[in-house]
């Protein structure tokens, strides 16, 4: 690494000690025992050069110094501490806004078990490619580690990784997104536990002198996956998910992977908890694609009487089956990264409070001349003058919005006045029902029970949705999304599909949770929203219990069941029961059309696809025949 390369030393309390040079042999300069940890650290120092290496410990004092050095560099903007106590606001590069789905790539072994959803090259000469990229790039910067637990860190199989960066901007946001520092590194110590390594540059190094930019990238970009050796590379982008490594790198694609191996799923969800007037408890898991109201659903302030709702995760499960055979889920993160536009104070109020707690980091946003932030949504009328995330003057009729559509809220979980109690349970809660949605305008009714658990995975595998501002590339196109995995599976799409189906015909059969197909943004023939959504989707929630409960009345179509026009809740809402009616219809002629995209969807898959699911095609085409 060269003579003049540091290393950064804590002593057990956590402070910074010395500054001593790097030990490449893991000597007494070393801050951990954990000798592959220390072996790959150091590996990693010689090729990518920083100046120094820094171990995060998670502190606060470590927090407060880091922002510091963030807002004097220009990266981070501080807010009012009156109204946005603790908090900032960052400004990616315009062309480093979202997932860069184009370049994530699985790079398994055999090109085969990556499937045809993922993006594959060989592994050899992916790393040989990286090795190239990641030669230097840390050069007049700081390498920091930031040691992290998945989950708990007192879980009966706790999940460890570590991520290399040289963006503070990642380490600052890893802080609320994971549990990270010395308590991680300990555990690790003491278990001599496996970890992910996950290294990440923003692939822009600095000459001697050389003055750096408020968000350092680079053109080129990879996110890259292997699945033998549980490890992450990310090059080039400092956004979200290309960065944040523990969040779909690690919780999602490399952790479907594990899941796989290791006999349990790990899903795009959101867990919540609802508890009913007569004080039973019911946990329901919800897959969505991202921007489609996943946050919403997992923080909703319910708009009907008796009835309370409680959060543990909005974006991230993992699910193992208990003892008794049942479903259980636990939220792997620590922090919410949602989408910020449309989420406001009169549709997510319970998001709103926990930012208006501070602690937290806006990316994208607008800068209101307060030192607030604001985005679309936010609140029901545009402040009158705003900063844009570009850095320009804007006013409410500047032609465009204000914040980019892809901006982002990152909060401390713990700061949801609605967190349920069980978040902190380390082996999560048994699940009582599941919902796959997606946003469609026509076709897919408001809510569908499955027939039984095979049809609700079929209704999983063929979710569509429309294409979304979360990722780069073409708005509002129609696109299959099996259990809003898509973009997450670390493996063949068919082996995920076959994993659900083996997975739970292991399982108790009679606490298998119920499945359900939800779309609450499907509109009437004049164009508008056919369901209010935002809290009053507590009222399908509550039918879905009641299904649960066989006290709800229903419909069969050839889909599964739908609510009767007044099994819906409708009290205090300007609907009626044959609007209800109309927002579940199914209509053969749209469905003839989406069994055409089903079949075309599915002879993507070649032979890995299940063939119980091909069956329960066949079926539901035999019922629409017979309708």
């Amino acid at each position: 690494m060269g003579d003049d390369a540091r290393q950064l030393v804590l002593d057990e309390s956590g402070e910074n000690a010395a500054s001593q040079p790097l030990d490449t042999k893991g000597g007494a300069a070393a801050p951990t025992t954990h000798q592959a940890l220390l072996a790959w650290v150091n590996e990693v120092a010689e090729l990518t050069q920083p100046d120094r290496v820094y171990w995060v410990t998670g502190s606060e004092e470590e927090n407060r110094s880091l922002t510091d050095e963030l807002v004097d560099a220009g990266t981070l903007v501080r807010l009012n501490p009156e109204t946005f106590p603790n908090s900032f606001a960052a400004f990616s590069d315009p062309k480093d806004v979202a997932r860069v789905e184009e370049q994530t790539f699985i790079c398994s072994e055999k090109r085969k078990d990556a499937g045809f959803t993922n993006n594959w090259m060989d592994p050899g000469e992916m790393r040989t490619k990286l090795d190239g990229l990641f030669a230097g790039s840390m050069r007049g910067r700081t390498m920091y580690v930031v040691p992290f637990v998945m989950g708990h860190l007192d879980a009966e199989d706790p999940k460890f990784g570590v991520e290399v960066t040289d963006s503070a901007y990642v380490v600052a946001s890893m802080r609320i997104m994971a549990r990270i520092g010395t308590d991680v590194l300990r555990k690790m110590e003491e278990l001599d536990a496996f970890f992910v390594p996950a290294l990440h540059s923003v692939g822009y190094p600095l000459a001697e002198g050389e003055q750096d930019v408020p968000w350092p990238c680079s053109d080129e970009k990879w996110i890259v996956h292997f699945p033998e050796d549980r490890s992450i590379w990310s090059y080039g982008s400092g956004y979200g998910g290309n960065a944040l490594l523990g969040k779909k790198c690690y919780a999602l694609r490399i952790a479907s992977i594990m899941a796989r191996d290791e006999g349990w799923l790990a899903e795009h969800m959101l867990i919540l908890k609802l508890t009913s007037p007569e004080q039973k408890d019911y946990y329901v898991s919800a897959a969505f694609p991202s921007a489609c109201g996943k946050t919403n659903l997992a923080l909703l302030d319910p708009t009907i009487e008796g009835w309370k709702v409680e959060t543990l995760g909005d974006d991230i499960t993992w699910m193992r089956f208990g003892k008794e055979g049942e479903l259980r889920a636990v939220n792997p993160e620590s922090g919410l990264f949602g989408v910020a536009p449309g989420t406001g104070w009169s549709t997510n109020p319970n998001a709103m409070r926990a930012i208006a707690k501070g602690n937290s980091i806006f990316t994208n946003v607008a800068l209101t001349d307060d030192g607030g932030v604001w985005w679309e949504g936010m609140t029901d009328e545009a402040p009158a003058h705003l900063t844009d995330w570009l850095g320009n003057e804007w006013t409410p009729d500047a032609g465009h919005p204000a914040a980019h559509p892809n901006s982002r809220f990152c909060t401390p979980i713990d700061q949801i006045d609605m967190l349920a109690d069980e978040y902190h349970s380390p082996n999560g809660v048994p699940v009582s029902a599941i919902l796959f949605g997606g946003r469609r305008k026509t076709t897919v009714p408001l809510v569908t029970e499955a027939r039984d658990w095979a049809s609700g995975i079929f209704m999983g595998s063929t979710l569509s949705s429309e294409t979304t501002a979360a990722a780069a590339g073409a708005v509002g196109v129609v696109r299959r999304d099996p259990m809003a995995m898509l973009p997450f599976m670390g493996y063949d799409a068919g082996d995920y599909l076959r994993h659900w189906i083996e997975l739970s015909g292991k399982a108790n059969q009679e606490k298998l949770p119920k499945i359900f197909l939800v779309n609450w943004f499907r509109r009437t023939a004049d164009g508008g929203f056919a369901w209010p959504g935002f809290g009053d989707n507590a009222r399908v929630l509550k039918w879905v219990i009641e299904r649960l409960e066989g006290t709800a009345g229903a419909v069969e179509t050839p889909i599964g069941y739908v609510p009767t026009g007044d099994s819906i809740d409708l009290t205090g809402l300007d609907m009626t029961p044959e609007d209800v009616e109309q927002a579940v219809r199914v209509d053969p002629q749209e469905w003839a059309t989406e069994l055409d995209g089903i079949d075309e969807w599915y002879a993507r898959f070649g032979a890995t696809l299940p063939q119980e699911l091909q069956d329960r095609l066949d079926e539901l085409k035999e019922r629409f025949a017979a309708a």
